[in-house]
C-alpha cells in the first residue's frame, strides 16, 4: 500500500491525448505523406515563377500541429507546442520531412511557437548565428535568417499582397508601417513609387530593409528609413504635413512599453491607429491594413473613408491551408 501511495503521490500526470512513440511514428507517416504530395504540387509551378518560399504543411491535421516551410532548399519545422508532446516529438517530425525531402541536416531549423501568449515580442530572438541566406519572390530577393529568430524576415503569405502593392505603387508616395523587414517598402519601390517612407521601431529592422532594397538595386535617397514607434512618428508627420498616397499598415497583435505593460492592444487600438494614419494621407490614396490577430474583431464604423473592401481571403496563396492567417482590407481616402 505504501508503495503505490508513494508511486501515485510522486509520478508525474500523463496529459490527456499524449502522444506515444508509437503515435508520434504515424504522425510522422502522415507528416512526409502530405509534404511529399504539396511538394510534387507546387514546386514546379512556383519555380517558373521563380518563387523560392512556400508552405508544404500548415497544420492540416488536428493532430499535427507542425508547420514546415520551404526556403530554397531549407526547411524551417515549427511546432505549436503542447503538453502532449515531449521534447523529441519536434525534432522527429523534422527529421521525417527531410529525409523525405532529401535535405541535409545542416538545411533543417526548428522553432517552436507557443499559442495565447499576449503581450509577448513579436519576433523572438533566439539565436546571434547572424546567417542570412538569399531567396527569390518573383522579381524580388530577399534576406532571410533561419535560424536567429522566431520568423525569420519573410512572410510568404503576404506574397501576393506584395504584388498589388507593386502594381499600384508607380509615381505614388508609400508608407510602410510597421515594416518589419520591409518586404512591401522593396514591392514598392520596385513598382516605381516616388518615395517611399519605412517605419519600425527596431534598429534591426530598419538596417535589414536597407539590405533587401540594396539586393534588389533599389536603395536610394528616394527611401526614408525611419526607427521610431509608429504612433509617435505619425504624430511628428501630422505636424510637418507630410502626406502619402499609398500605405501598408501591419501592425503587432500586442507590444509592451518599457515598464512591460501592454501599450498596443490591436482590437482595442486599431480604430485610433487608422484615425492617425488617415491624417497623413492625401485625398484619393489608398491604406492597406492587414493583421494576422485570429480574434480580430473590427471596428469600422468611425473610419471616415470612401470605401472598406476586405480583400481577404482572396490574397492568401493556396499553398496556405489556414484561410485567416492574415486579414487584408484596402481602404480608399
Amino acid at each position: 500500500m505504501k508503495g503505490q501511495y508513494s508511486k501515485k503521490r510522486f509520478t508525474k500526470p500523463v496529459p490527456k491525448g499524449f502522444v506515444t512513440p508509437q503515435k508520434a511514428r504515424i504522425h510522422a507517416e502522415v507528416l512526409t505523406r502530405s509534404v511529399i504530395k504539396k511538394f510534387r504540387h507546387l514546386s514546379r509551378r512556383f519555380k517558373r515563377q521563380d518563387i523560392e518560399c512556400f508552405r508544404l504543411y500548415d497544420w492540416d491535421s488536428p493532430d499535427i500541429r507542425i508547420v514546415v516551410d520551404w526556403y530554397g532548399g531549407h526547411i524551417v519545422v515549427a511546432e505549436y507546442e503542447r503538453l502532449q508532446t515531449g521534447s523529441d516529438y519536434l525534432p522527429q517530425m523534422a527529421d521525417a520531412v527531410a529525409n523525405a525531402l532529401n535535405v541535409p541536416f545542416e538545411r533543417v531549423h526548428i522553432k517552436r511557437r507557443h499559442t495565447n501568449v499576449a503581450g509577448g515580442p513579436r519576433y523572438k530572438k533566439m539565436g546571434s548565428q547572424g546567417k542570412r541566406i538569399e531567396v527569390s519572390e518573383r522579381d524580388l530577393r530577399f534576406l532571410v535568417n533561419l535560424t536567429d529568430f522566431l520568423d525569420t524576415g519573410l512572410y510568404s503569405d503576404h506574397r501576393d499582397t506584395r504584388v498589388i502593392i507593386r502594381d499600384l505603387a508607380k509615381g505614388k508616395d508609400f508608407l510602410n508601417l510597421f515594416a518589419y523587414t520591409g518586404t512591401c517598402t522593396c514591392a514598392a519601390a520596385l513598382g516605381k513609387a516616388k518615395a517611399t517612407v519605412t517605419v519600425d521601431r527596431s534598429k534591426t529592422y530598419i538596417d535589414w530593409t536597407k539590405d533587401n532594397l540594396m539586393l534588389n538595386g533599389l536603395w536610394g535617397v528616394r527611401h526614408r528609413l525611419t526607427q521610431s514607434d509608429v504612433m509617435k512618428y505619425l504624430s511628428q508627420a501630422a505636424r510637418t504635413n507630410e502626406r502619402f498616397t499609398l500605405a501598408f499598415v501591419d501592425p503587432p497583435s500586442f507590444f509592451k512599453d518599457l515598464k512591460g505593460q501592454v501599450s498596443f492592444d490591436i482590437n482595442r487600438d486599431h480604430p485610433d491607429l487608422i484615425k492617425r494614419v488617415l491624417k497623413v494621407m492625401a485625398p484619393g490614396g489608398d491604406i492597406f491594413f492587414s493583421t494576422n490577430h485570429q480574434r480580430f474583431v473590427p471596428r469600422f464604423d468611425g473610419i471616415e473613408v470612401k470605401e472598406i473592401v476586405k480583400l481577404t481571403p482572396k490574397t492568401i496563396p493556396e499553398d496556405y491551408r489556414n484561410r485567416t492567417i492574415h486579414h487584408l482590407w484596402r481602404m480608399k481616402v
